[in-house]
């Protein structure tokens, strides 16, 4: 076990054994590591992702456009395995300078262009489309304010209080009670904010439930960082489990959580959901 009493050197380096889970792929330094191109599929839009849940973020988006009938919303969605470090492929990087999943390549104009990080694909889906954005204010505000919440938010719950309870290599008391502390206290905004409307924007579903349902939904399920919901006493939240439930029945999102995953590793078009277990849909 590391000393306790570390006391952090004048100049910091880096130390891949101190790293943990995924010691061996974060590194202080961005860009490619090697030469990788990516595939292109047919579809105007082409994805490369993990379902993790900021990559389910997109596909559910996705999904919920094609199912609202906007069939120019069509995908290919192509796995990009981080542990495997696809991410870190000069064809990857070129979409997406952090390195990070999701990356979308827009192909549906003269000109394709990169949109990344997942709020940006969400914000840039819903203004295409004009969908699950209101178009006027307050009711955009309102939308785009939880949009940003969520998007501020998850790096406190999962790189801080997911990587300290569940990854990293030493358990330390401090790091695991701060990031708890705050864990819960996002559960409680949205709590307290679901106790008030329908959904996180207001009355009306929007990119912002779309964009904390995949975080928040794990947590009340219990599929996330051990046995995590019984550590943050996540049953005690009942709006938030109301509106978890209330999304759980969605056949868009039930779609969208399974994409670049085991069950259905690459999307290309709506028959791939065919080869499913129903019990995921």
């Amino acid at each position: 076990m590391a000393d306790p009493t570390y006391t952090p050197p004048k100049v910091w380096t880096h130390d891949a054994e101190n790293g943990g889970r995924f010691g061996g792929i974060n590194r202080p330094t961005a860009g490619a590591r090697f030469d990788k191109e990516l595939p292109v599929g047919e579809h105007p839009f082409q994805l490369y992702s993990l379902g993790t849940p900021n990559g389910q973020k997109a596909t559910i988006m996705f999904e919920e456009l094609l199912a609202a009938g906007h069939s120019d919303a069509e995908y290919d969605a192509w796995m990009i395995d981080i542990m495997d470090q696809d991410q870190f492929g000069s064809g990857f990087t070129a979409l997406n300078p952090n390195g990070k999943i999701p990356a979308l390549e827009d192909r549906s104009g003269p000109t394709p262009f990169r949109v990344f990080e997942s709020g940006a694909i969400l914000l840039h889906l819903a203004e295409k489309f004009d969908f699950l954005i209101p178009s006027e204010n307050p009711a955009r505000a309102e939308v785009l304010s939880w949009l940003m919440w969520q998007v501020g938010t998850a790096p406190f719950i999962g790189g801080g209080f997911g990587h300290f309870y569940a990854y990293a290599p030493e358990k330390y008391e401090y790091p695991i009670n701060r990031y708890a502390m705050e864990t819960k206290r996002i559960l409680s905004v949205a709590d307290q904010r679901l106790g008030e409307t329908r959904y996180l924007g207001g009355d009306n579903y929007s990119i912002a439930d779309i964009a904390a349902y995949p975080w928040l939904g794990v947590l009340v399920h219990g599929e996330a960082y051990n046995d995590a919901a019984t550590f943050l006493s996540v049953d005690e939240y009942e709006n938030l489990g109301r509106w978890v439930a209330e999304l759980d029945a969605r056949p868009a999102v039930r779609r969208g959580r399974i994409v670049n995953r085991d069950a259905l590793r690459e999307r290309h078009a709506a028959s791939d959901f065919d080869n499913v277990d129903p019990a995921l849909l």
